[in-house]
């Protein structure tokens, strides 16, 4: 890749952005080459994110593609990060919250991996389970905003179930505390668990249980975190894998090569402890038996 040494991530989704745009209206690169006055060499390398590219250059794209103000008031922040060394993801900053970065990751991944220590990952939530934790992690967020956000999470379910492309490889590794921590739902957490059972019957799915007795592991100080895998591209090298990590305020994605070093450091390591799928099918089963007697 040239340009700096830092993240790719802002430059490879502006790439996909300004290609979704262009195709949407029928232009072809030549004709979007002679109107940002370059060569046809340079376009398909900003759409493949090979290089940063300046505001001014998305904002002509951006008027020649007829996209809207806000989409290219966006896309003009993102340019503007496509220079950083490294990437933080401050909802409602540079980039705006209902610009979904991460979205648009996942769509194009090929492998998926989750750990998740406190909470069902959204891929795998059942619509009740999904509700009760929108309504705890936003308590002040209206009805038809919470609406919206189980709209788009059922969207991004449907990337399990679709036929072109394949559907990505996902693997979640879930702590065993999660199991237990039903809200406050008759029946919500019994319908999630059997529906992570039927995740598990899927040919490119996997859930697996991290047990209490585990123990403290390598990821035992990081958090909830994704590692994205995409697949081969027109190059040798392809793109790099994602790491992506959310915390209260913003959105973390790393794909140094150091930092992915440590987080597939710390996969290996959850790997190794968890159970297997059969052995997480029957612990799930279990906690399911349990929760239907207390209710």
């Amino acid at each position: 890749m040239e340009g700096d040494a830092g993240s790719t991530v802002p430059r490879r989704q502006l790439g996909r952005y300004l290609r979704q745009l262009r195709e949407q209206r029928g232009i072809t690169v030549k004709s979007a080459a002679e109107h940002l006055e370059c060569s046809i060499q340079k376009v398909w390398r900003i759409e493949k994110g090979a290089v940063p590219v300046r505001g001014p250059d998305v904002k002509v794209l951006c008027q020649f593609y007829e996209a809207s103000g806000e989409m290219a008031e966006a896309l003009a922040g993102l340019a503007r990060e496509t220079k950083a060394r490294g990437w933080w993801q401050s909802y409602g900053d540079v980039v705006p919250e209902w610009f979904e970065l991460y979205v648009g990751l996942e769509a194009s991944a090929a492998r998926i991996r989750k750990f998740e220590p406190a909470l069902i990952p959204g891929l795998l939530q059942a619509r009740a389970y999904m509700e009760a934790v929108i309504a705890a992690e936003q308590p002040t967020m209206t009805p038809s905003d919470r609406e919206d956000r189980i709209a788009l999470k059922l969207e991004r379910q449907g990337l399990l179930a679709r036929h072109f492309p394949p559907p990505p490889r996902l693997e979640v590794i879930v702590f065993e505390g999660v199991l237990w921590a039903a809200p406050d739902i008759p029946g919500a957490m019994a319908q999630q668990l059997w529906h992570l059972l039927k995740a598990n019957e899927l040919p490119h799915a996997s859930v697996r249980v991290l047990p209490f007795a585990a123990g403290p592991h390598r990821a035992s100080a990081a958090g909830a975190f994704t590692i994205l895998e995409f697949p081969p591209g027109d190059s040798a090298k392809g793109e790099p894998p994602t790491v992506y990590s959310e915390s209260l305020t913003g959105a973390l994605y790393l794909d140094k090569p150091k930092e992915l070093e440590r987080y597939e450091e710390a996969w290996s390591d959850l790997a190794e402890r968890a159970l297997d799928q059969q052995q997480s099918g029957e612990l799930i089963r279990r906690v399911v038996k349990e929760l239907n007697e207390r209710e």
